[in-house]
């Protein structure tokens, strides 16, 4: 057994197991998997690996950095990084064969200088600003961005291997501005067509609409929550439903156990109190390791064979379980969430205590918290 006092463990089994899911879901396209800020919390090179084995032709990030680590690794997919600045590292990137998201004429002339410094073309994906108000090229300034980039490729400086967007509400499927959006993208795509742009990957699809709208997937979709076992669209359909397993158990020991009378106060500010004689277990997992300061009375938990729920407020290290009478030893091991198969609760499980989303629970896990990988190939 573990003997870290905190940990998360990573089934790399389950997210390639997810990833050949939504690459059937996916039909004829091909599959990018997102593995920005750490693969949602789960590690980013062994998830990157996983992904690849479950049939992922294409990587996503967002930022520089993050390929740049996935080169080093010595992975060498495609990848695609979409959240770059004014003064981001354009030649590093070019020169490791990472592709780059344009959203504007300046970016366009920041990439054909690396590449010209580098006597090589720049791979690039053009993004459209379809409605989500967010990054990307508004519609009334597209052609100009397109027109730019179009020059670039004229002179040998770029490669416009793509053109893309993001959706809005697609976790809410039926929302008229999921048909708007699609729409839109397609207008723009012939703006492209017309001024000689031939991108070969046009993609727009997140997990929600590689499952409900296969009339988005043109020729990538680009899931990210889905790999990692949890439900783009809770409310709609469960991770199991989709034939997705959750990829990450996040546990802790107790590190001490004691008896306490009625009338005891629990942590900061006494917001619970015991209502009787009762066993309390200390958990040494708090807000510094991700654990919602919020989930104080709300969040659940597993513990002796049965779910519970925290006990007061949540610390910066610790949080505290009334345990009752069950019987509990030092080094006993809780569940804070896993895959829901013995009863504990999910990830899905705490964004709904918290009323939050699954995405913010795993990819807030911290760096105390130490990553078991099991399974696949690291």
């Amino acid at each position: 057994m573990s003997q870290h006092l905190r940990e998360a463990v990573i089934d790399l089994d389950a997210v390639r197991d997810n990833t050949a899911v939504l690459v059937e879901r996916s039909g004829a396209a091909g599959l990018m998997a997102v593995v920005k800020a750490d693969a949602y919390g789960h590690g980013l090179v062994p998830c990157a690996r996983a992904v690849l084995d479950g049939g992922a032709s294409w990587l996503g990030v967002a930022l520089v950095e993050e390929a740049l680590a996935l080169r080093a690794a010595g992975i060498t997919a495609p990848v695609l990084a979409w959240l770059v600045g004014p003064d981001e590292q354009w030649s590093r990137a070019v020169a490791a064969d990472v592709d780059l998201s344009v959203s504007a004429s300046w970016a366009v002339d920041a990439v054909r200088a690396a590449a010209g410094a580098l006597g090589r073309p720049a791979r690039v994906h053009l993004k459209v600003d379809t409605g989500l108000g967010r990054g990307g090229s508004v519609p009334t300034d597209w052609p100009e961005l397109v027109a730019h980039a179009r020059r670039g490729e004229q002179e040998g400086r770029l490669d416009v291997v793509g053109v893309w967007s993001h959706f809005a509400y697609a976790d809410a499927p039926g929302h008229p501005t999921i048909d708007r959006q699609l729409a839109t993208f397609h207008e723009a795509l012939a703006v492209a067509a017309a001024a000689g742009l031939r991108p070969r990957v046009r993609h727009l699809a997140n997990s929600a609409a590689v499952v409900t709208r296969p009339d988005s997937h043109f020729d990538l979709t680009r899931p990210g929550l889905g790999l990692y076992g949890l439900s783009p669209i809770p409310g709609e359909q469960s991770a199991a439903q989709l034939g997705l397993r959750p990829a990450m158990s996040l546990t802790a020991r107790f590190a001490l156990v004691k008896r306490v009378p009625a009338g005891h106060g629990v942590s900061y500010g006494h917001t619970y109190t015991t209502d009787r004689e009762t066993t309390l277990g200390l958990l040494p997992i708090g807000y510094a390791d991700g654990v919602d300061r919020r989930a104080g009375n709300v969040g659940p938990l597993w513990a002796a064979g049965r779910r519970r729920t925290v006990a007061g407020r949540v610390c910066m290290d610790q949080l505290v379980v009334d345990l009752g009478d069950d019987a509990v030893d030092v080094g006993d091991r809780a569940v804070l969430f896993g895959d829901g198969e013995r009863g504990e609760p999910t990830a899905q499980d705490w964004a709904t205590a918290l009323d939050t989303i699954s995405y913010e629970v795993v990819s807030r896990i911290g760096p105390r918290v130490v990553r078991r990988f099991v399974g696949g190939t690291r």
